[in-house]
């Protein structure tokens, strides 16, 4: 593939797309000393061991051991192919390619799921262009108009309006060369009774539903007036799976990167009005509750999630939910508080946005108070059996807090609530986290993996001949002389394999009259097994200055490694032909110097 796009616009194109900006857009990187570390996005984890080099341009995790540069990146995250991730790239940068119809062509999605995109991106600009400029969409427009919405948010979201015309689009799509029966699988089309194909979103105001690359994947539909049902989305597909997306996910997420902090709505015309009132880091999702998949996803980004659902019994069940699924996957969780009769978008029509982000966002509770709050409900709280069970509740709850300071907090609210001793409450907090296990030492646990350690813990098992062989190589990635000193010495005979062909890239990657680049290296380098081992040797902690000696110390490892091993497999061909002719006095010396040799070698490694 990068034969066929010259050499100097893919390296542009790298070079102008910082890998720590790039990932910083899939994960929340933190800087720990001169890398960056965060939750790795390949698997599943709770302590950071995904770190960025910004200095290298290169990824690794020293959890999965994913590794690579921007363009990997890209094509692992979003299983792109080379040139869909290249394309990305280019996009993001300004940087045109060259036209070449032959690469557009290849895509990771199925030839059906391009189809699916490109249908809805035709009918997402349809059903706009009918909303703002058109008859057919004044009804829908002047109902967007009653509920606030201006022309500049109409714009952002690119919100629609599908006429009352059975067989527009349709007929629409079908001129533009789709088959009906791909847009009915897309969910695009509905067949009636009569086997006719008719608008799925008929009289409705249109929703487009985005993925986080912008791309809209499938409508949402309101219905205007008294029709039911009163919301509907597209169906599942291959491009669209509600328990995956967010709404609004892909305009709030610099957002949510910028102020660390996600706020999760219920639905889309709350997130419509809390964006065009100013408060950009909203999200909500797609007429579901929130999934796993969903909780997991935002913790990638951001730490704190404020949760703002309705302010009704159902939405305090969805806000409780939602709120425990995000603590578990390690999220700092607050609940914002409505009124029975509030929902976001009401609340901000009737007092402002600037009352909403001030007396209900700012104002949120943390999860511990809310659920003492949530939890009253239950309880009958003048009944005494229903009091101690209210207690033994909370505390269960408490136990699993891991700061002292916040669990005395709560401690002393409820022993002025009920009348019962810090003393008592304490004790069955202690009992209950020996209970779960929780009363050992965190800190361990909870710190951010680092590079060093991993590294010294991992290199402790690997022989030293093979580690000697790794920080060869990871000098040279770095400096063309030390490269040029190793291939003077021993030239490809290094002991493993893979760091033989490693070695044999670098070699003709300087010989090409490339200066010392990991990331430029590695696009050369198609093996995905190799890419992972030149990252992972690539993050090794190195001294600054090496000294000629330390290097050649390296060096006399490796080939005594490699003297002594052609010297064992010499003395038991000669051992094998002592026993052959009847010699077990010889064939027994010989085993001496074999068994002498291996524990010589043992003791170096």
């Amino acid at each position: 593939m990068s034969n066929q796009i010259p050499e100097e616009v893919i390296e542009a194109i790298r070079k102008a797309n910082d890998i720590v900006d790039v990932v910083g857009d899939y994960v929340q990187l933190k800087k720990q000393g001169r890398n960056y570390f965060g939750l790795c996005p390949f698997h599943g984890e709770k302590t950071p061991s995904f770190s960025v080099t910004k200095d290298k341009q290169i990824f690794h995790c020293f959890g999965c051991g994913k590794g690579g540069n921007v363009i990997t990146f890209l094509m692992e995250i979003e299983n792109f192919s080379f040139y869909e991730a290249l394309q990305f790239l280019a996009d993001r940068s300004g940087i045109p390619l060259p036209d070449n119809l032959q690469l557009k062509k290849e895509s990771s999605l199925s030839q059906e799921s391009q189809d699916m995109l490109s249908a809805h991106e035709w009918l997402t600009k349809l059903y706009h262009h009918l909303l703002r400029y058109t008859k057919d969409g004044k009804e829908g427009y002047t109902y967007l108009k009653e509920r606030g919405i201006n022309d500049t948010t109409i714009d952002a979201f690119q919100l629609g309006f599908s006429p009352n015309v059975a067989q527009f689009t349709a007929e629409f799509l079908e001129k533009k060369g789709y088959h009906q029966q791909l847009l009915v699988k897309a969910g695009l089309l509905r067949v009636t009774d009569s086997g006719k194909a008719t608008d799925r979103f008929l009289g409705r105001v249109i929703f487009p539903i985005r993925n986080h690359l912008g791309k809209t994947v499938a409508f949402g539909g309101r219905a205007i007036g008294d029709h039911k049902p009163k919301y509907i989305n597209s169906p599942e597909s291959e491009l669209f799976h509600k328990g995956k997306l967010l709404y609004n996910f892909d305009l709030a997420k610099r957002h949510i990167r910028k102020q660390n902090e996600a706020i999760l709505l219920e639905g889309q015309m709350d997130v419509i009005a809390a964006y065009q009132a100013g408060i950009r880091n909203v999200i909500a999702t797609l007429g579901t509750a929130l999934t796993d998949f969903q909780a997991k996803l935002l913790k990638r980004y951001v730490n704190i999630v404020v949760i703002c659902y309705d302010g009704d019994r159902a939405g305090l069940d969805a806000a409780y939910k939602a709120a425990v699924l995000l603590q578990q996957s390690g999220c700092e969780v607050k609940i914002a508080h409505l009124d029975p009769d509030m929902d976001p978008d009401s609340y901000i029509h009737t007092y402002g946005g600037e009352a909403f982000e001030k007396d209900v966002i700012k104002a949120s509770d943390t999860f511990m108070s809310f659920y003492m709050r949530f939890l009253k409900k239950d309880y009958n709280l003048n009944h005494e059996g229903d009091r101690i069970d209210y207690m033994e509740a909370v505390l269960k709850q408490l136990a699993k807090i891991d700061s002292p300071l916040e669990r005395e907090y709560y401690i002393k609210e409820l022993s002025n609530e009920f009348n019962i001793s810090i003393a008592a409450l304490q004790d069955e907090i202690f009992g209950y986290r020996e209970k779960f296990g929780l009363n050992k030492d965190n800190q361990q646990k909870n710190r951010y993996t680092s590079s060093k350690l991993w590294n010294a813990r991992n290199s402790q098992l690997l022989p030293a001949s093979h580690n000697a062989e790794r920080y060869l190589l990871a000098y040279m990635l770095q400096d063309i002389r030390i490269a040029e000193r190793v291939q003077d010495k021993i030239g490809a005979g290094f002991q493993l394999d893979a760091h033989k062909i490693i070695v044999t890239h670098l070699y003709a990657f300087y010989e090409e009259g490339n200066d010392p680049d990991v990331s430029l290296f590695l696009g050369r380098i198609t093996e995905p097994g190799l890419q992972k081992i030149i990252t992972e040797i690539a993050m090794l902690p190195l001294q600054e200055d090496i000294s000629d000696k330390q290097l050649d110390d390296y060096i006399h490892m490796i080939i005594a490694n490699q003297t002594d091993k052609v010297t064992i497999k010499s003395l038991k061909e000669q051992q094998k032909l002592a026993e052959q002719q009847n010699d077990p006095i010889k064939a027994a010396q010989i085993a001496m110097q074999i068994i002498e040799i291996k524990k010589q070698l043992k003791n170096m490694n």
